[in-house]
């Protein structure tokens, strides 16, 4: 599939526009640009707006995101760094990317990610990224974040809740006794049951 065709390639592009709208400054300039950018293929120019000095944001990401979906690994930092970005509609550009780009080092970057305590806030995209790749470092991350929101007023939940989807999805017994510690939270119970469940069918 063309890059122009993928459904998150085109939102992304649709959202930094709005960005750029959005910005003061040379916004026909820039949507110029954007255009040129979005519409190449070549990976070495791709490859200079990533790392060129002073390119903005928008630009590295589109640069990022079509060099990880072609699989060039010198997409990888920069896909790590959005994945960790406080907008969300970054991160979840940037997960998609990464599962796509394939690269080995993903998991491991993910974890350290999601068990980072002082960047919890950001952790719901990585949480998720480790149960859709199934690698060995996924079930251990999340019991350790999970082991970490299971406070009744914990104002991160919704990253427990995504251990909690997680760690059903991917149906470690490993995962059990950290799934039970979580049944008598408020939020996380009714999912917790859930996914014991479904390690039960599966073991």
């Amino acid at each position: 599939m063309e890059i122009s065709e993928d459904p998150e390639f085109c939102s992304m592009i649709d959202r930094l526009r709005d960005e750029i709208e959005n910005d003061s400054g040379e916004v026909p300039t820039a949507f110029t640009e954007l255009s040129e950018l979005a519409a190449t293929g070549d990976r070495e120019e791709l490859h200079r707006a990533l790392t060129a000095p002073g390119q903005p944001l928008w630009a590295r990401e589109i640069a990022a995101y079509a060099l990880g979906v072609a699989g060039d690994p010198r997409a990888f930092e920069a896909l790590v760094l959005l994945l960790n970005h406080r907008d969300p509609e970054r991160c979840v550009t940037a997960a998609h990317a990464l599962v796509r780009l394939g690269d080995p080092r993903t998991a491991r970057a993910a974890a350290a990610l999601a068990t980072n305590e002082l960047r919890v806030a950001y952790a719901l995209l990585p949480v998720r990224l480790l149960a859709e790749l199934r690698a060995p470092e996924s079930v251990p991350a999340l019991v350790t974040v999970l082991g970490r929101r299971l406070r009744a007023d914990d104002p991160h939940w919704r990253v427990g809740l995504a251990c909690v989807e997680g760690l059903g999805t991917l149906g470690d017994a490993r995962a059990r006794p950290a799934l039970e510690a979580a049944l008598p939270h408020p939020r996380l119970g009714a999912a917790a049951r859930t996914s014991l469940q479904r390690l039960g069918a599966d073991h």
